[in-house]
């Protein structure tokens, strides 16, 4: 898999810099440990909470976000929203349990380029990852994908 960066988000060949926000610390950690095998990808924060997101994410600008919903002090689509206006450039995949139609529509309406199931990380993490950096939108098999497009 190919996550350099190309076109406007970054130099050819630059490395796509990534904040990873969960609140179970232990999924977190395996994320981050799987992704830091990846050449092309550089984690530059990793956060628990959907305020301590948006902060990061207008502080730092990542190229990309890994965004779970179901945070403290701010959810994921609220924090969504507020990197949006802050940080346009970056992109925002969502990693969740939440698997309802109508979230994920309201997650991709906002402007979300991609939704990964938790349950399907393991297969759709990288492959999202990739999608999106290439500027394709990914969503796991078996949500909405018919409505989409």
């Amino acid at each position: 898999m190919s996550f350099f960066l190309n076109g406007p988000l970054g130099k050819d060949n630059s490395l796509a810099r990534l904040i990873v926000v969960d609140d179970f610390a232990p999924f977190r950690e395996v994320i981050c440990s799987k992704l830091r095998q990846e050449p092309g990808l550089q984690i530059i924060a990793e956060v628990s909470d959907g305020l301590e997101a948006v902060r990061q994410a207008a502080e730092l600008k990542p190229d990309l976000i890994l965004l779970d919903i179901g945070l403290p002090a701010l959810n994921g689509i609220a924090a969504a929203r507020q990197i949006r206006e802050l940080v346009p450039h970056s992109k925002i995949i969502f990693v969740t349990q939440e698997s309802s139609p109508a979230v994920v529509q309201e997650a991709l309406n906002l402007g979300a380029q991609g939704y990964v199931v938790k349950t399907s990380a393991a297969a759709d993490l990288l492959p999202a990852i990739e999608a999106v950096l290439q500027g394709r939108q990914f969503v796991s098999n078996g949500l909405i994908a018919g409505s989409l497009g």
